[in-house]
């Protein structure tokens, strides 16, 4: 076990028995020696780049690491991409001379083991973009290593997961914790949210959105399986299962994993999550308590997850959301959050408020059209920044996403076990109803 992960099992279990010991007093003082004995927090002089460590280099974290340096080149951040990690040789060296290419030569260091580049103490904040099962391990070793933390979505592979990341965040509120569905800070979630706070499409009854796409072999298939990979060359497939049970080597798998049940939740975990969590947030109803799920695999059958999925969901503050996904056709259906009063149309920047006819007299009808940020994504990337900078609030924090995560396991032990799934915010337990 690394140090990392003693100290987090250590934190965990004085915790727990301070919960119930009546050396409660004892055991808490145990728990605040140890936290005081994490990295301090680092002030960062208003002329000082934030230093970045990115783990996992495939699309995605390949993706987010140019965007650092390209916003740094162009002027438009303070930052710089010191460190990436990734378990596989050819993808890493690939990463490592994109960021270069805009960076400079040798500006940018290359681990095997992300728990090198946690070990930094340069590094500020680190952006975990591996598969979803190492989210959690990963992002709980970053807030154990003094960084801000920026977490792909999903948060989290499994529930249980995410309440322990929501945990460790509320237990170390030192560090930013942000998560990667930047659809949050669209303008016209951000609207909707001030809209309905303020009571102007009067209660917000139901909701609706999709993420719906098609392709002709099968979705995620675009994920090329390079010739060149070799497990124990240039290739660590044992560390790249990690926490879950060894099985032989599959380059489907590596490429491929979303395709497959162990590994990801599909459609649901993958794609659905950036449309349900801008409505999530914007509504604001609270925790989701009952998620139906129905679709199956209607094109797609070599496919193990679903390509067809369709999801309600109600919500403790009385909230109905409807969600529709697809990677067998790509006609979704628009993102609307209706009102007693009013309805509201989320459509990118623009946010349009439509009285409902009894109320034409009561609500004005009006169109707000948000401010022109350019790319969701190079914005969150800035704001998590920022947030690194000022300490104030993620835009996308984890108490966000672990209702978004509740949505995600119920609706997918719903498509599996075709039932309906309570869950009590309470006692965070769920049961098949």
């Amino acid at each position: 076990m690394s140090d990392l992960s003693s100290r987090r099992e250590f934190l965990r279990t004085t915790a727990a028995l301070a919960a119930s010991s009546p050396l409660a007093a004892g055991f808490a003082a145990e728990v605040q020696a140890e936290r005081a004995a994490l990295p301090p927090r680092h002030i960062l002089r208003p002329d000082e780049p934030v230093v970045v460590g990115v783990i996992g280099s495939g699309g995605m974290g390949t993706a987010h690491a140019e965007g650092f340096a390209n916003a740094a080149r162009d002027g438009r951040a303070n930052v710089r991409v010191a460190a990436l990690a990734d378990v596989c040789g050819p993808r890493l060296d690939a990463a490592k001379k994109k960021v270069e290419a805009v960076q400079g030569a040798d500006s940018c260091t290359t681990y095997g083991d992300y728990r090198a580049l946690l070990a930094r103490p340069d590094v500020h904040g680190v952006l975990v973009a591996s598969p979803e099962h190492w989210h959690a391990d990963m992002a709980l070793d970053a807030i154990e290593a003094g960084k801000d933390v920026y977490i792909e979505k999903p948060m989290t592979r499994w529930l249980k997961d995410a309440f322990r990341l929501l945990d460790a965040a509320a237990a170390h509120p030192e560090r930013v914790v942000n998560v990667g569905t930047q659809f949050v800070v669209t303008p016209s979630t951000v609207e909707a949210k001030r809209l309905i706070a303020s009571g102007a499409i009067g209660k917000a009854v139901w909701s609706q959105t999709s993420y719906c796409r098609n392709s002709k072999e099968g979705e995620w298939l675009y994920y090329a399986i390079d010739p060149s990979w070799e497990p124990g060359v240039n290739l660590d497939w044992n560390a790249w299962c990690g926490p879950m049970p060894k099985e032989p080597w599959n380059p489907e798998v590596f490429a491929r994993w979303r395709r497959y049940r162990k590994w990801s939740t599909g459609i649901i975990g993958d794609l659905l999550v950036h449309r349900m969590t801008p409505l999530v947030h914007a509504v604001d109803a609270g925790w989701p308590v009952r998620v139906t799920a129905s679709g199956g695999h209607y094109v797609d059958k070599v496919m193990e997850n679903h390509d067809q999925v369709n999801i309600t969901v109600e919500f403790e503050g009385e909230h109905t959301m409807v969600i529709a996904g697809s990677t067998a056709n790509q006609e979704g259906v628009p993102t609307v959050i209706r009102g007693h009063k009013a309805n509201l149309f989320l459509e990118g920047r623009r946010t349009r408020l439509q009285p409902e006819q009894l109320f034409v007299n009561e609500v004005e009808e009006k169109t707000v059209d948000g401010e022109d940020h350019g790319d969701d994504q190079d914005e969150m990337r800035r704001q998590w920044l920022d947030c690194i900078r000022t300490h104030r609030p993620a835009p996308s924090p984890p108490d966000l996403a672990t209702k978004v995560m509740v949505i995600v396991e119920l609706a997918t032990r719903s498509m599996w076990e075709k039932a309906a799934f309570g869950f009590n915010p309470a006692t965070r337990k769920v049961r098949k109803l």
